[in-house]
């Protein structure tokens, strides 16, 4: 069974990937290393093993599935869409697809890691889980009661996921989703009951705006666009994302074009001009200066230092 085992971030040592030419590479949720497999893995945390005999895992990778790393030990650094976080015993982390993220080389990665490929959970379970909700911290610390009901559900699934002989395939995987939404609903509850996603949930003017700046970031960068569009005045959109993040509606969409350029400049080869254009620059120069503004790098000077 060694050989099912996921690994600190998910992964399994013989995983595929579909690089993009010699850009940071996209993997895909190994299914065909879980055990029966069902679109889940569960298990304890690998140390000194990588996705593929190419890609250590202190490269900067994107994942197209949910990754969630419960700690016994920290702590533990771990960048997530050009972030740092430092966990400690006892916290989590929750990664979702498309994220980009890089494991520590000075940090030994201890607990249990949970792997979920989408499409695994039914419609309604991911809508009551929050499973995309992305504007959601992915450090999330419980308390002594939370971390004992986490652990005991993720426990409990972990003995779901091993035990394949005394149920037939079908009923194993009903068990399982059972199982895990068990401890998403859990975890779910946890992040959403931070004080910043709490402030971020009773404004719904707010709720409204970032939906509609994640659909449309990469064409509209106009806060004057958005109002009209939600039908607010542009007064009304800045209460609402001051009241929310602290910061200005222009400066919530900025920051929401800047981590898809960093992605696309991580992930792809593509040229400058067209990761600007992918983000709505279609002036080359323009973009430069945008992102050089607000990173402090050129897109080719941040390219290089991840490379």
């Amino acid at each position: 069974m060694a050989d099912r085992t996921p690994q600190a971030d998910g992964s399994a040592t013989d995983g595929d990937s579909d690089a993009d030419g010699g850009g940071i590479r996209t993997f895909p949720f190994p299914t065909e290393l879980a055990v029966g497999r069902v679109g889940m893995q569960v298990g304890p945390m690998g140390t000194g093993r990588t996705w593929h005999a190419d890609a250590p895992l202190e490269r900067v990778h994107r994942i197209d599935f949910h990754v969630v790393m419960l700690f016994t030990e920290g702590p533990v650094r771990h960048m997530i869409d050009f972030a740092e976080y430092e966990a400690s015993a006892g916290d989590l982390l929750w990664i979702r697809p498309g994220q980009v993220h890089r494991f520590s080389r000075e940090s030994a990665y201890h607990g249990t890691v949970l792997t979920m490929q989408p499409g695994f959970l039914p419609r309604a379970t991911v809508e009551a889980t929050g499973l995309y909700r992305y504007d959601l911290p992915p450090l999330l610390h419980p308390d002594p009661a939370q971390l004992a009901a986490l652990q005991a559900a993720l426990d409990q699934l972990h003995r779901e996921y091993e035990d394949t002989a005394t149920l037939p395939l079908s009923l194993h995987t009903a068990v399982l989703r059972h199982s895990l939404t068990a401890f998403l609903l859990r975890l779910a509850h946890l992040a959403a009951s931070s004080a910043e996603a709490s402030r971020q949930q009773t404004d719904s003017t707010f709720t409204r705006f970032r939906d509609a700046v994640e659909q449309g970031f990469a064409a509209n960068h106009s806060v004057s666009a958005y109002a009209d569009a939600l039908g607010y005045s542009r007064r009304t959109l800045v209460r609402a994302v001051r009241a929310a993040t602290g910061g200005t509606p222009k400066g919530f969409i900025d920051k929401r074009v800047i981590l898809e350029a960093k992605r696309l400049l991580a992930h792809t080869d593509l040229p400058i001009g067209r990761v600007g254009a992918a983000v709505g620059f279609p002036d080359a120069a323009n973009f430069s200066k945008f992102f050089q503004l607000h990173t402090g790098r050129t897109p080719v000077g941040f390219r290089a230092e991840l490379r």
